[in-house]
């Protein structure tokens, strides 16, 4: 009889992740993250590639973090090479907050740069979580790469990351500093300052940095 309870309750949370009304899939994600059950895996991934809320996502997210690496692991894997950028964008999400570093292997130089912005911002964040002790620098230099990129949002996604790496990052800081991309220079020029000065705040930092690219600097920033 048990069993059968807990299949219903289990078939009533997978009917609730397809409803129509927000708050019903919310509380169907809440329920599966509550009594994880590896029947529900599989779907959790898939609507977290489609569910079009946010607050619903992260809880889909929570739901996936509740249940066994080893199983959630494969799947977020092989979502993170969809065609879909949701897709794509929230298993690099969802394997960040798992912190697994057996994911590092995925987090390729293609999703770093990432054509879409949010893909490439989930992957940023993952990268630095899940980076292996001595793969900093290397992934620094690839990070630098897309300085200059976006708007605002993006550009301070980047910036963040490149200051979770530390002192490490400052090379190629200093290399994207002294490019002709004036945006590029304005960016590297604003992340070292905040590396530097963490309390600067990015907007403070970045029409600073403007400032400088305008006059023809590209002054250092170190410590």
């Amino acid at each position: 009889m048990t069993t059968t309870r807990q299949d219903t309750a289990a078939l009533r949370a997978l009917q609730g992740l397809e409803d129509g009304r927000a708050s019903v899939r919310l509380r169907a994600a809440l329920a599966v993250g509550t009594t994880p059950d590896p029947r529900f895996i599989g779907k959790l991934v898939e609507r977290s590639a489609i569910e079009p809320e946010f607050f619903v996502r992260d809880m889909l997210t929570w739901a996936l973090t509740r249940h066994p690496v080893s199983l959630t692991l494969p799947e977020l894997v092989r979502e993170v090479r969809s065609e879909r950028a949701q897709a794509r964008s929230q298993a690099l999400h969802t394997l960040s907050k798992i912190g697994d570093r057996g994911a590092w292997p995925v987090i390729t130089r293609a999703l770093l740069t990432d054509a879409d912005d949010e893909v490439a911002r989930s992957a940023w964040r993952a990268a630095v979580v899940l980076a292996p002790e001595g793969e900093e620098s290397a992934l620094a230099e690839v990070l630098a790469t897309q300085l200059g990129r976006g708007e605002r949002e993006t550009q301070l996604s980047l910036s963040r990351a490149l200051i979770a790496l530390g002192d490490v990052v400052l090379p190629a800081l200093r290399a994207a500093a002294a490019v002709p991309d004036r945006g590029v220079r304005a960016h590297a020029l604003a992340t070292q300052r905040l590396l530097r000065d963490p309390d600067a705040g990015f907007e403070f930092a970045i029409e600073e940095a403007k400032r400088v690219v305008a006059l023809g600097g590209s002054r250092q920033e170190g410590r």
